[in-house]
C-alpha cells in the first residue's frame, strides 16, 4: 500500500499539469503562433507602406468613425467575456450564457459592420490589387489583414456559441469553468489584435 502511495506521489510530481492546464497551454501555444502570423502581416504592411511613394492617407479612404465604433464593440465584448467567466466560476450557468450571448452579439455586429465597410469600399472602386486612391498594394494589404482578423472573429463567435450550447445542455459547470477560460483567452487575443490593426492600418 505504501509503495502504491509512493508511486502515485511520484507520478503526481512528475506530471503536474492537469487536463485543464494542458488545455490552457495548448491555447497559449496556438496564440503564440497566431501572434507571429499577425505580427508578420503587420510588419509586411509597414515595410510596404514605408517604401511606397503614393500611399493614400487611411483617414481619407477608410471610415474611421465606423471602425472606432467596431473597436468599441470588441472592447465591450471583452468585458462581457470576463463577466461570463466570473459567472461560471461562481456556478451561475444562466448568467454565463447571458454574458456570453452578449459577447457573441458584439462579435456578430462587428462582422456585420465589417461586411458593410468592405462592400462600401468595393463599391467605391477598392479591390484586391486595385485602389483608385494610390498604391494598389494598399487594397491588397487592407483586405488581407482585416479579412484574416475577421476570420478569427468568425471562429470566435462559433467557438463561444458552442460553449453556450453546451451550457444550455448542462455540460458546462463550475467544475469545468476552465473551458470558458480557454475560450476567453482566444477572444481577448482577437480583441487585442484588432486594436493593433486599427492603430496601424486605420490611424497611422
Amino acid at each position: 500500500m505504501s509503495q502504491v502511495t509512493a508511486a502515485h506521489a511520484i507520478e503526481t510530481h512528475e506530471s503536474p499539469l492537469t487536463p485543464e492546464s494542458w488545455g490552457k497551454l495548448g491555447m497559449w501555444v496556438f496564440l503564440a503562433g497566431d501572434a507571429m502570423t499577425f505580427g508578420t502581416l503587420l510588419a509586411g504592411y509597414g515595410a510596404i507602406r514605408a517604401g511606397a511613394l503614393d500611399w493614400p492617407v487611411p483617414a481619407q479612404v477608410l471610415g474611421i468613425s465606423l471602425t472606432a465604433f467596431m473597436t468599441f464593440l470588441l472592447i465591450c465584448s471583452s468585458v462581457t467575456m470576463v463577466k461570463g467567466l466570473s459567472a461560471i466560476k461562481h456556478g451561475d450557468v444562466k448568467r454565463m450564457n447571458r454574458f456570453l450571448g452578449l459577447t457573441i452579439l458584439g462579435g456578430a455586429l462587428f462582422l456585420g459592420l465589417q461586411a458593410y465597410e468592405w462592400s462600401h469600399l468595393i463599391h467605391r472602386g477598392m479591390h484586391l490589387g486595385q485602389n483608385p486612391w494610390g498604391n494598389y498594394l494598399f487594397g491588397t494589404t487592407f483586405f488581407t489583414i482585416t479579412g484574416f482578423h475577421g476570420a478569427h472573429v468568425t471562429g470566435g463567435v462559433i467557438y463561444l456559441a458552442v460553449i453556450v450550447f453546451r451550457g444550455m445542455q448542462g455540460k458546462i459547470a463550475q467544475e469545468n469553468a476552465s473551458l470558458v477560460e480557454i475560450a476567453g483567452l482566444y477572444w481577448h487575443f482577437v480583441d487585442l489584435v484588432w486594436i493593433l490593426v486599427f492603430t496601424f492600418v486605420y490611424l497611422i
